[in-house]
């Protein structure tokens, strides 16, 4: 039963992560029937910690003891979580609170925190898609899904970006205290009720990507080429190694298949189209390499869980479609 939730922060903690946490935990409701949450907010480093805002600090007399009482552990995120050393005391804290029972919950970057305990290792993940490659970098056994809200490997919960924490945070009130509850909750703060984890974040296109130079020059070469149709032995041959190798190496460097990375830059290049030209779906669909519109909306639902034309509204307006 979830009853005690605690905020663990370090120096650089983003503001908004921690008034995500706070709003739907930490506030009393009980005039409206719902639960109140033993909520604290407990520092990492200290009594007083500076926030990424240029003069707003924040104190707390609760330390990391604290953490020993509670049900769910939440870390928001903070600058520089992806690149700064963590104190051993916290890390410790958190792998002792999973062991005993409890929930860890991260918000965007503080999954890196995670990381540094080692909780994220054979698990799902989710971070902000910008912070992705650097997951992937520092915690080489996690198992990184950069396009999503929030993965629930209970009892490690992680979300993405920012608005994407309150998913989360109402994704396990939804699970421990029911829907009704979330619902109201959510209505309160006037969010969509229930977005799943596994709706995609709305991410620009990225650059291919690759760990080292084994595959590069054939990533660069298929994301100039994302309307031609390619096989594994194509793309082996240009690498200069056997179909079996090439997929291997590519799984390796990737994460993914050489099917499944081309059908997500297709999509991705699909979106860029639909924000920024007036291209017909037709046409979008022939320039990305799925022919039809009918299987450009397919694998756009199948990504997004959204069509062509609702995504061109949602950025440019309803006159767009």
């Amino acid at each position: 039963m979830l009853t005690n939730v605690a905020a663990v922060l370090l120096d650089g903690v983003h503001p908004f992560e921690l008034g995500v946490v706070c709003e739907v935990f930490g506030i009393d409701r009980s005039d409206e029937d719902l639960p109140v949450y033993d909520f604290a907010v407990v520092s990492a480093e200290g009594p007083a910690l500076r926030t990424h805002v240029g003069g707003l600090t924040v104190t707390t007399s609760h330390g990391l003891d604290r953490l020993d009482e509670a049900d769910l552990i939440a870390v928001p995120a903070g600058s520089d979580y992806a690149r700064r050393e963590y104190p051993p005391a916290l890390l410790d804290a958190l792998v002792r609170a999973v062991e005993h029972g409890a929930r860890v919950l991260s918000v965007c970057s503080g999954v890196f925190v995670l990381g540094a305990a080692g909780l994220l290792d054979g698990r799902r993940c989710a971070v902000h898609w910008r912070q992705s490659g650097e997951l992937v970098r520092q915690c080489p056994r996690a198992i990184v899904e950069p396009d999503v809200l929030y993965v629930d490997e209970d009892p490690v919960i992680t979300s993405a970006g920012t608005a994407a924490g309150i998913d989360a945070c109402l994704h396990i009130v939804r699970k421990e205290q029911g829907t009704e509850v979330a619902n109201k909750i959510a209505r309160r703060m006037v969010v969509p009720p229930h977005r799943d984890g596994g709706q995609a974040q709305y991410i620009e296109r990225p650059l291919p990507r690759s760990r080292c130079d084994t595959v590069g020059e054939v990533l660069s070469w298929m994301e100039r080429h994302l309307d031609r149709e390619v096989t594994v032995e194509q793309l082996a041959a240009r690498a200069h190694m056997s179909p079996r190798t090439f997929a291997r190496r590519f799984q390796q460097e990737t994460g993914t298949t050489p099917y499944r990375w081309l059908l997500r830059q297709r999509v991705l290049l699909a979106q860029e189209l639909l924000e920024g030209t007036d291209d017909t779906v037709d046409a979008i669909a022939a320039r990305t390499g799925f022919g039809t519109a009918a299987a450009l909306r397919h694998q756009f639902v199948r990504a997004l869980n959204t069509t062509p034309n609702a995504y061109r509204r949602a950025f440019r307006g309803p006159q767009a479609a």
